[in-house]
């Protein structure tokens, strides 16, 4: 049985001095066995990992550059997340994608040097919404799938999160049904059979993300291929622990 994963983006939100107070508040709350991990902006990492110590809980960057270190202004590399305590990173969110050009080839740069730097990443695919209606969706999400995966290990495949965001339903109020998620991370996961082996396809957690509240948590994660989710706009809220117990 794979464990799941829980993991709240905070995006642009919250400053440093509010960070280990508001961790602090979910002290008692998450009745769930889940892997529970906070994704705080770069600023709040270094009060986010001193609140999580002690527990289980695990904090994410947001991004982090691909290059060892250099003339990278502005950018983090993984040496300074691992000295920070950061144990995941999230790669290739879509807003990361849209705002910023990240393509699925610095995806994938980056995840084979989070890989090598013992972070785990939260791998972010999905489909925009001309895409749905066009009927494309497991194409779209296979081809960024299988970009993010290339020159990856079956063994390290196994410690990579794969979180399915439809881009529509992100922070948009509209949620996939707990069937349109099921299909997509189903094909995901036999993408990573066909790609290494089913040992791999089985170890692989895959979240979905989109929209998740303390009111849908519970059937979608429920679905047999939905291991946990990606949470953005509730994870600011008290009620993100009703979305971990979900």
């Amino acid at each position: 049985m794979r464990k799941k994963i829980v993991a709240g983006n905070w995006k642009m939100n919250l400053k440093p001095s509010e960070t280990a107070a508001f961790i602090k508040s979910f002290e008692g709350k998450f009745t769930s066995d889940a892997q529970v991990v906070f994704c705080v902006p770069y600023t709040n990492l270094a009060p986010a990992v001193a609140a999580v110590a002690g527990t289980n809980w695990a904090i994410a960057a947001q991004n982090m550059n691909e290059n060892a270190n250099g003339a990278y202004t502005g950018e983090i590399n993984a040496d300074q997340l691992n000295d920070l305590g950061v144990k995941y990173v999230v790669l290739g969110h879509s807003e990361r994608r849209q705002y910023y050009n990240e393509t699925d080839a610095s995806v994938n740069a980056k995840t084979l040097t989070a890989l090598a730097n013992n972070l785990i990443p939260i791998v972010c695919v999905g489909e925009v919404l001309e895409e749905r209606e066009a009927g494309t969706t497991l194409q779209v999400v296979s081809t960024q799938t299988k970009a993010a995966l290339a020159g990856v290990t079956a063994e390290q495949a196994k410690s990579i999160v794969i979180a399915y965001e439809p881009v529509w339903a992100i922070g948009t109020g509209k949620v996939a049904t707990k069937e349109q998620a099921e299909e997509v991370c189903k094909d995901i996961r036999e993408l990573v059979a066909s790609l290494y082996d089913q040992a791999t396809a089985d170890a692989i957690l895959i979240q979905y993300g989109g929209s998740v509240n303390g009111a849908n948590a519970a059937e979608i994660f429920a679905m047999p291929n939905i291991d946990g989710g990606l949470v953005g706009g509730a994870s600011l809220q008290a009620a993100f622990a009703d979305v971990v117990n979900g």
